[in-house]
């Protein structure tokens, strides 16, 4: 038995997710759930890093600072307390909310909390990479960033280590280091770029394994040791093309799944000729909606 979910709540939601202006019931424009960003495209394989920074892509929870609000990439605000976010600069920030290598699960509970628990976000770090919508390149704003970190002295705001790559096989062999002592994979970003909103190859991700993320539009009952349960999700993703995710999910996760409506992040090997992504596998809710 599939359950589907269909409801105009979450079509406005994914349209938001996508960047797309989306209408409010009275007629006006809503806002739309996506943030300004830059994001990041994927790497088809090891780019030439010749001309770019590169960075440690950090699992934890993205997060915009726009000097008065901390806000999740969904547009909903942060849940900070008064003493993490009052320490904040009044320039724009963008980066991600961190805990620390393999420690994902744990920074999810301590960020979705409606009512923040100090002294668990006393562990927490604000690892900036961007100043967004700011003038000059790349290398300048990494810059301005550094400064901006060092100024502050507060070791909870964290400029993000950027570094310029000699060629490919010194590329992968950073890859290797930083996936064996736990961590996700690199971030490459074009030193001269300019910033921009939205998906850019000036901003290319690189990991073992490729990452996206869906929205949740049902379910599929799970069988044999899976009756009773969630088996699989059936997804939409962005290019707006629907599949089943049915592995990489844990015992409670099938017992409790993302619901219909949410937005998954889920990890592939390439796609087929129809763009269906190969060997999909989940990875995580995607935070705070």
């Amino acid at each position: 038995m599939e359950t589907t979910f269909a409801g105009g709540a979450t079509r406005r939601r994914f349209l938001g997710w996508l960047g797309l202006a989306v209408l409010a019931p009275g007629g006006g424009e809503a806002r739309p759930d996506a943030m300004p960003l830059m994001l990041a495209s994927t790497a088809p394989g090891t780019p030439d890093p010749v001309g770019f920074l590169v960075s440690e892509k950090y699992d934890g929870v993205r997060a915009h600072w726009d000097g008065r609000r901390l806000r999740f990439r969904s547009g909903a605000e942060v849940a900070a307390p008064a003493s993490f976010v009052g320490r904040l600069p009044a320039q724009a920030l963008d980066g991600e909310l961190w805990l620390g290598r393999g420690r994902f699960e744990a920074l999810s509970g301590i960020v979705r909390k409606a009512q923040p628990n100090e002294t668990e976000w006393r562990g927490l770090r604000y690892m900036v990479f961007d100043l967004p919508a700011a003038p000059g390149t790349f290398a300048e704003r990494a810059r301005r960033i550094e400064a901006l970190a060092a100024a502050h002295g507060w070791s909870q705001l964290v400029a993000v280590a950027q570094r310029r790559v000699q060629d490919r096989a010194a590329l992968e062999k950073r890859l290797d280091e930083v996936v064996r002592d736990g961590g996700e994979g690199l971030v490459l970003h074009r030193a001269e770029a300019l910033w921009q909103r939205g998906r850019s190859a000036d901003l290319v991700k690189l990991k073992p394994l490729a990452d996206a993320e869906a929205l949740v539009i049902g379910q599929h009952a799970g069988r044999g040791r899976h009756a009773g349960r969630m088996g699989a999700l059936r997804v939409r993703n962005e290019e707006g093309v629907e599949f089943l995710i049915g592995t990489g999910f844990s015992d409670a996760e099938r017992e409790n799944p993302p619901p219909a409506g949410s937005v998954v992040t889920y990890t592939y090997r390439g796609t087929t000729a129809r763009g269906v992504p190969r060997f999909a596998s989940f990875l995580r809710r995607r935070e705070a909606e």
